[in-house]
């Protein structure tokens, strides 16, 4: 007779373990003020009820009930679809240190008929109990919030009707699920145009900045004539908008800092003849 309570210790200090790493992680980014492909962590574990269904399924004893892989496990949930991959990534770095892959399954490219989508990585961690050192296997499941919402309803749907759903429930189901994949591409160019937008916003900015300070540099240099040219051309090419305005600018900053170029390297002949002059006359 397994006593449930011993058995099923070990996954759950190993689910906490491994769910304060990854919370780790995730407060690492939010310190940097960066973002974080980790929006969030929970840990999960099997009812005993469902423990015993499944290994009735798979005909596993209490002798070998170990060989389960999803008795434990964590649920990392992104805010997009190309940060489950980056999670992914985050996991495959540990393989061989704290934590052994021993199966990864992509249910985003290759979706479940159901029109579930997640990613699945079934793992081996080592645990130090009371009686020495013993492995796990714990499952990570990593997914948007979006495949989290579709994937928790339709669990309680399925448990409620005893995994027997009608087709036209089943149907609407996997309608949703392909809707839920639009929303989180839709969502996913949104964030990489706001993204863009301020990049471009940056580099001109930058531009921008670079040319006034020249401007300064060569009214300094004596250069007058050449930086009111030029600032009267920054002015027409600043009042305008697009993409040839950004290329102008860029243009006009190249045009200053070669005029510059030239300039200084004009004095510096003169003052290199003046030198020799002077060493010259005391020779």
């Amino acid at each position: 007779m397994i006593r449930w309570s011993e058995f099923l210790m070990p996954y759950e200090t190993a689910v906490e373990e491994l769910k304060n790493k990854f919370k780790g992680i995730r407060n690492e980014y939010r310190k940097n003020n960066e973002h974080s492909p980790i929006e969030f962590v929970v840990g999960r574990g099997k009812q005993i009820p469902s423990i015993i269904e499944k290994a009735r399924k798979l005909g596993l004893t209490e002798e070998n009930l170990d060989q389960m892989d999803d008795i434990g496990g964590l649920r990392i949930i992104c805010q997009f679809e190309d940060d489950i991959y980056k999670v992914v990534d985050m996991v495959r770095i540990r393989d061989g240190m704290d934590l052994e892959i021993v199966l990864e399954k992509d249910y985003i490219k290759e979706v479940k008929d159901s029109g579930y989508r997640s990613y699945h990585i079934i793992i081996k961690y080592p645990i130090f109990t009371i009686e020495g050192l013993k492995f796990v296997f714990l499952e990570i499941q990593i997914r948007t919030m979006a495949m989290n919402f579709w994937a928790t309803v339709e669990h309680s749907l399925r448990y409620k009707y005893k995994e027997a759903l009608p087709e036209h429930v089943a149907e609407k189901l996997r309608s949703t699920a392909h809707e839920v994949y639009l929303l989180d591409k839709e969502m996913q160019e949104i964030r990489d145009e706001i993204i863009s937008a301020q990049n471009l916003f940056m580099h001109k900015s930058n531009t921008i900045s670079q040319i006034l300070g020249n401007l300064t540099d060569m009214e300094r240099m004596g250069m007058l004539d050449e930086a009111t040219r030029f600032r009267d051309a920054f002015e027409k090419i600043n009042a305008r908008k697009g993409r040839d305005m950004e290329e102008d600018l860029e243009a006009l900053s190249l045009a200053i800092k070669q005029s510059m170029n030239i300039e200084n390297g004009s004095l510096k002949e003169e003052l290199q003849q003046l030198e020799e002059k002077r060493t010259g006359n005391i020779l």
